[in-house]
């Protein structure tokens, strides 16, 4: 017995030494992870790296800009990607240009939005039209914000509100705003009855509170930290990084609607249809009620994924309560119907109670970033996760288990070689991509060496191959194209009727390929005998 001890600790320690060597790069490669390509660039860096699951660089841009911070890959193979002018009047995250650049690394196109009252900041996103979703902060002065009826007990500094915009490009450097929002154009406060917007807060969720704890961050008051869209929905989430909650508003109003209280397709205009993590926000619950600690990158996951039509986040946790310190990956199932509207119990919070907790490390304190991150569910069931202070980027299995997991050694002037602790290596959020991705239609994706300085000459990766490589099927199989300009094809063995969002039938019997170029712009509800439903924009 005490011979195979030794033999155990024996593998244990050359293990150990091992993976202690690769301190930066690729670090672990099985047989479970997903073969997707990631793309990422480091906060300090004016670098974005496209790497291969044996953390070789397959396309690297360069700017003039480091991140300001999001980014992605467009269909056609070109990089969106946010950076930051060096704004002096507002705080992290800021960004003020956004660019594109094309496969070849050439710059298409670049566009700034900066100046003493406004910046272009944290997130973009973009939609299927081709325009660009970004989040902008807009000052207003401390004598505005007390006169539509903020405390005056909070310093005298100015206050960020934010404003979510939608923007179609133009040219080589210039940008045409076609829709806005305003978070200061939904405001209500109880504190005094002459000034505008006074309610009584536990009876409007679906404003904002502008005495909700100011003190805590009098400038950056919500630090708007991701947007995403859902074009079937054709509704906007946000992640509210100061409130400790996201919001989802519906983008199908006009501009003109989205300043008031009416309008688009839930009727509601500008207001909140929904939001969740902290109901003390609207009056609703207790510090005890909280359930998101400075979240980022809430996002709805693809029908087609593990979570499908769900909303999915990174917790980080930071303030949370209780001994232990540590982030968490989450999902919330939203009180949807079939029509895109959120239900609530009269005098309740909005559900649901918890999220499905999707991850956390088996020693939960393993697994903690304070600040950025981010998480994307995977075509395999799997999921990369950001762990964006430490510059760790990892794929989990449903099991929880580690199947890949690279260090980012780019810290912007320093590149840190293989057997160097790391620092200031922070990542905002990495993406993920499959090799049959449409941008990397007729591309070569030839591997050129590692980033990291002196790379180790002995190989641990393993390449993905497809008979080991089981996809998640989701259960509804849904229509496409979705959103539909023409023609949408309806699946199934049942015939399925087509409902507008009132709950009116539009058209009975669909089945295959169906025309649906006479119908109206807007969300639809298709149902078949057999009880399974999906919802389908028409997009002309």
């Amino acid at each position: 017995m005490k011979n195979y001890t030794i033999l155990f600790l024996g593998f244990f320690f050359c293990y150990h030494v091992h993976s202690q060597d690769r301190t930066v790069g690729l670090q672990v490669s099985t047989k479970g992870q997903s073969g997707n390509y990631v793309l990422f660039s480091p906060l300090y860096s004016t670098e974005t790296y496209l790497i291969d699951v044996c953390g070789k660089q397959i396309r690297t841009w360069s700017s003039q800009y480091p991140p300001g911070v999001a980014l992605s890959l467009l269909k056609d193979g070109s990089l969106l990607r946010a950076g930051s002018v060096g704004n002096t009047k507002f705080g992290s995250g800021q960004g003020g240009i956004i660019e594109r650049y094309n496969w070849d690394l050439s710059l298409r196109w670049s566009w700034q939005l900066s100046d003493s009252t406004q910046v272009l900041h944290h997130d973009i996103k973009p939609m299927p039209n081709g325009h660009y979703l970004a989040i902008v902060w807009e000052a207003h002065t401390r004598a505005d914000a007390i006169a539509n009826g903020r405390v005056t007990s909070f310093p005298n500094v100015p206050v960020w509100s934010e404003r979510i915009i939608e923007i179609a490009p133009v040219g080589k450097d210039s940008a045409t705003i076609v829709w806005e929002w305003r978070a200061w154009d939904h405001m209500m406060q109880d504190k005094d009855p002459a000034k505008p917007n006074y309610k009584v807060v536990k009876e409007h969720p679906e404003l904002i509170n502008i005495n909700y704890y100011p003190a805590a961050t009098p400038r950056d008051w919500f630090h708007i930290n991701g947007v995403d869209y859902n074009p079937v929905l054709d509704q906007i989430v946000l992640s509210v990084h100061s409130l400790n909650e996201f919001w989802i508003i519906d983008h199908s109003s006009t501009t003109a609607q989205a300043k008031g209280h009416t309008g688009g397709l839930r009727g509601k205009g500008g207001d909140l249809l929904y939001r969740w993590g902290n109901p003390a926000t609207y009056s609703r619950g207790t510090t005890a009620d909280q359930k998101l600690f400075g979240q980022h990158h809430v996002h709805w996951v693809p029908d087609s994924l593990k979570y499908g039509g769900k909303l999915m986040l990174f917790n980080n946790g930071y303030n949370r309560p209780g001994s232990e310190t540590y982030s968490s990956i989450e999902v919330i199932t939203p009180p949807l119907d079939d029509f895109g509207s959120y239900g609530r119990d009269t005098g309740a919070a909005f559900g649901p109670a918890n999220p499905i907790i999707a991850y956390t490390a088996p020693k939960k304190s393993d697994f903690y970033s304070a600040f950025i991150s981010g998480v994307y569910s995977l075509y395999n069931g799997n999921m990369l996760i950001t762990e964006g202070n430490n510059g760790r980027l990892f794929e989990v299995d449903s099991t929880g288990q580690i199947v890949w997991q690279y260090q980012n050694p780019d810290a912007g002037t320093t590149l840190y070689k293989q057997g160097e602790t790391p620092l200031s290596t922070q990542v905002f959020r990495a993406e993920s991509y499959r090799a049959n991705f449409a941008g990397f239609t007729g591309k070569k994706l030839i591997p050129n060496g590692e980033i990291e300085g002196q790379p180790l000459p002995t190989s641990i990766c393993y390449k993905a191959q497809n008979n080991h490589v089981t996809e998640y099927k989701a259960d509804l199989n849904a229509a496409w194209p979705n959103p539909a300009n023409d023609v949408l094809y309806v699946p199934g063995q049942s015939a399925a009727d087509l409902y507008d969002m009132q709950g009116r039938l539009v058209q009975a019997g669909l089945k295959g390929n169906v025309k649906v170029s006479h119908l109206q712009d807007g969300c639809y509800l298709l149902l078949n005998n057999t009880g399974m439903k999906t919802r389908v924009v028409i997009q002309h």
